[in-house]
C-alpha cells in the first residue's frame, strides 16, 4: 500500500498535481461514452468484488467527445485513466492528446453495438429507409433547406405524423455514428455532392452531416434513459441510441427496422444491420503503474467470460466482436502496445 501511494505521489507531482491529490485518487477513473457506460460499469462492479484491496473504479458518462477532452487534457492524477468510446478516437483528438503529453495510448475494441431507432410499443413507424431518415433530419438534404414536417412529406408510403426524433448531442460518439452510418452514405451517393468533399469539405459536411435545429430533431443530451421515457410517453416520436438501451426496455419500446433490418444481436454481430459499429476503450499507458489496478481492470474487460459470446456483458446488451477481434483485444490488453495516428480520421 505504501509503495503504491509513493508511486502515485511521484507521478502526480511530475504532472503538476499535489501529493494530497495523488493519495485521494487511488480509484481508477473512466470517462466517456454513454453507450459504453453500462458495460464498463458492470465490469467495474465485478472487478471491485474480486479485488477488494483496490477501490471501486469511478465511471462517468460524459459522451465520447466530452470524455476525449478530459482524457487528452494531460497526465496526472487529476486526469482520467481510461476513455470509453462509441467510435474510434479522431485524428484531431489524438493530436490534442500528444500536445498535452498523452503520447502512449492503447486502443482496445471491447465489442459491438447497433445505433438503434426505436419507438413506443404503439408507435406507427415499422420500417424506414436510410434515405428517409436522412431526408427527415438533415438540415439541408442534398443542399436544399429541409421543409419536411411529417414522415409522409419524406416518403409517401410513411404515416402523416410529425417528424420528432430524439437523439444524441454533438459531443456524443453516437452522434458521429448517426452521421457516418445513416446520413453520409445516402448523401454521398449524389455525384455532385460527393465531389464537394475534395473541393469544399466544410460545405460537404454541412450537407451530408448537418442536422436540422428547427425542432424536428431534439437533442436529448447524454442521458439515453431520458429518450426511453420520452418515447414511452409519445407514440409519434422515435429515438436514436445504443442497442443495449433498446434491449433493456423491450417492455416499453420496439425497434424500427432500418432498410428492412431490425436491430438485434444477430443482425449487429453479422453487420447486416446498417447501424452496427465497434465500441472501444482507450488506456492511458502512463497511468498503468501509477494508479492501482488499471492493468488488472483492463484484463477483466477482455476476458472471454466478460465480453465473449456468452460473457456476462451480453446480459447488458453488448454484442460480442468476431473471434479475431476478441483475440486481438486480449493481446492488446496484455501488451498495451501504443496506437498510432494511422487510419484515424
Amino acid at each position: 500500500m505504501k509503495k503504491l501511494l509513493i508511486a502515485a505521489t511521484v507521478f502526480s507531482v511530475a504532472a503538476g498535481a499535489t501529493a494530497a491529490e495523488a493519495q485521494t485518487r487511488r480509484n481508477i477513473r473512466v470517462v466517456g461514452s454513454s453507450t459504453v457506460y453500462p458495460f464498463t460499469k458492470a465490469v467495474a462492479e465485478r472487478f471491485a468484488a474480486s479485488n477488494q484491496n483496490v477501490p471501486t473504479p469511478i465511471v462517468e458518462s460524459t459522451g465520447t467527445g466530452g470524455g476525449a477532452k478530459l482524457f487528452c487534457a494531460g497526465i496526472g492524477a487529476q486526469h482520467p485513466d481510461i476513455l470509453n468510446a462509441s467510435r474510434r478516437l479522431k485524428a484531431s483528438e489524438f493530436k490534442t492528446c500528444a500536445a498535452n503529453g498523452v503520447t502512449q495510448i492503447t486502443e482496445i475494441q471491447v465489442g459491438l453495438d447497433g445505433l438503434s431507432l426505436a419507438e413506443a410499443k404503439n408507435g406507427k413507424l415499422t420500417n424506414i429507409g436510410l434515405k428517409d431518415l436522412y431526408m427527415a433530419i438533415a438540415a439541408t438534404p442534398f443542399g436544399k433547406p429541409n421543409k419536411a414536417k411529417t414522415w409522409k412529406d419524406v416518403n409517401a408510403s410513411l404515416p402523416a405524423i410529425p417528424i420528432q426524433v430524439y437523439g444524441p448531442p454533438s459531443t456524443s460518439g453516437t452522434r458521429s455514428s448517426l452521421e457516418d452510418l445513416f446520413m453520409e452514405p445516402v448523401c454521398a451517393k449524389n455525384p455532385a455532392i460527393a465531389a464537394l468533399k475534395k473541393t469544399d469539405e466544410n460545405k460537404y459536411n454541412r450537407i451530408c452531416k448537418g442536422i436540422r435545429t428547427d425542432g424536428a430533431f431534439i437533442d436529448a443530451g447524454e442521458n439515453d434513459n431520458l429518450i426511453v421515457r420520452k418515447l414511452a410517453a409519445n407514440p409519434n416520436a422515435v429515438g436514436l441510441f445504443g442497442y443495449s438501451y433498446l434491449e433493456e426496455n423491450l417492455d416499453k419500446l420496439k425497434g424500427v427496422s432500418v432498410a428492412g433490418v431490425q436491430p438485434s444481436y444477430q443482425t449487429i454481430s453479422s453487420f447486416q444491420y446498417p447501424g452496427a459499429r465497434a465500441l472501444y476503450i482507450y488506456v492511458k499507458n502512463a497511468h498503468v503503474k501509477a494508479i492501482p489496478g488499471v492493468r488488472q481492470f483492463v484484463a477483466e474487460y477482455v476476458k472471454e467470460s466478460t465480453f465473449g459470446p456468452n460473457g456476462y456483458l451480453k446480459s447488458h446488451g453488448l454484442v460480442a466482436s468476431p473471434t479475431a477481434a476478441r483475440q486481438r483485444a486480449a493481446k492488446m490488453a496484455t501488451s498495451l502496445t501504443p496506437m498510432t495516428a494511422a487510419n484515424l480520421k
